[in-house]
């Protein structure tokens, strides 16, 4: 059924002037005028799909889950195994690049052929960057000043430039059925205004942050030559506009106004809040013709959060106009019985992700029209 309203949806609104191309201000366009066609058909769909249904993510959903582990000629998920569907957004981490398998031990062969299927299938895949410091092993958490040295006149830069070699060749390995590449939605230096990471607020200043994603961009396109990335900005919590605009590298690099939030979406104490988060994000979103995410968070999947899909997450989806229009949500991963964010067969939240799943506005890839063209 969902489906089917979808592919109406999408029918009724083909002649509404939005091209991925080109354009008035008032049109909605990619940051890459070289973009692929599947790319360009990717975003444009997503904004149309997202005026009626918000798709359900799950971050490395194909690769393992409570108590299983995926080869690479599987295609499974927890979230299959629960609902009898497989998220509509696919995410993946790219962390450790260069190595046999990534941050979460998923090898990165397997991970390009999951991304393939998952393309193929008809799902949208979206790939973090948890970066270590390039040229060491120091992980994302190190928090030293790192950002300066990774800038063209930095120490540091010609060793990044060959970590973004290995980051562009993974890209450049993402072939669909007909040898096209796969549109991927890229999210690095995620949640940079906290201080966790080594590209947070606390270890660069607002013009670095904004130097580091443009070269970054501009070097896997303009370099490398890769024309499938859609690029993804995305925050943790913030306290108003001023701070989520602070290190915005500028329209001709963002495509989706995204956002981290997992503190605000953990008590229903914190819903109003929660709300307010979404609209600000949809908000800026549009003022920009861009699409609007809400790219990370969850919480456990134990007792105390049992109705938490649908007495927190889709009552704050649904509580306005505007927050209906985030295009997906995408909970992080289930590691095992202690880190999971997905409901899995013997979780607290079955029944209740069953429930959230049949809710009209929520999309998994089952329900989506084709779209990569």
């Amino acid at each position: 059924m969902k489906r089917t309203i979808i592919c109406w949806i999408i029918l009724l609104t083909l002649g509404v002037a939005l091209v991925a191309e080109g354009g008035s201000n008032s049109t909605l366009k990619l940051t890459d005028p070289l973009a692929t066609p599947e790319t360009k058909a990717l975003y444009r769909n997503l904004y149309k799909v997202a005026k009626e249904g918000v798709l359900f993510g799950h971050e490395d959903t194909l690769a393992y889950g409570v108590g299983w582990k995926s080869t690479d000629k599987d295609f499974d998920s927890d979230v299959h195994r629960v609902c009898g569907k497989f998220p509509a957004i696919f995410g993946w981490d790219i962390g450790h690049i260069g190595t046999t398998a990534n941050i979460d031990d998923v090898p990165f062969e397997n991970m390009k052929i999951w991304i393939a299927k998952g393309y193929e299938k008809g799902g949208v895949s979206t790939i973090s960057w948890h970066a270590r410091i390039p040229g060491t092993k120091e992980n994302s958490w190190t928090q030293k000043k790192v950002v300066n040295r990774l800038l063209p006149d930095g120490d540091l830069h010609e060793v990044y430039k060959a970590k973004l070699d290995e980051v562009a060749a993974f890209f450049a390995d993402l072939k669909g059925p007909k040898g096209e590449p796969v549109p991927i939605i890229f999210r690095p230096f995620h949640e940079h205004n906290g201080d966790w990471f080594w590209w947070g607020a606390k270890w660069c200043t607002p013009d670095e942050y904004k130097q580091i994603w443009r070269f970054t961009i501009n070097y896997l396109r303009k370099t490398k030559g890769l024309h499938n990335i859609i690029t993804a900005y995305s925050p943790d919590r913030f306290k108003d506009r001023q701070e989520y605009l602070e290190r915005y590298p500028g329209d001709d690099y963002i495509d989706i106004i995204g956002h981290d939030n997992y503190g605000y979406f953990r008590s229903i104490k914190t819903k109003d809040q929660a709300r307010q988060a979404l609209e600000t994000v949809v908000s800026l979103a549009e003022e920009r013709n861009k699409i609007a995410a809400f790219t990370e968070t969850g919480v456990g999947q134990g007792p105390a959060n049992a109705k938490w899909w649908t007495d927190i997450l889709l009552e704050v989806i649904k509580s306005s106009p505007s927050t209906k229009k985030i295009a997906w949500v995408l909970v992080w991963r289930n590691a095992d019985k202690r880190q999971n964010y997905a409901a899995f067969p013997s979780a607290a939240t079955v029944e209740n992700f069953k429930a959230f799943e049949a809710d009209p506005i929520t999309l998994f890839m089952e329900d989506l029209p084709d779209m990569y063209k």
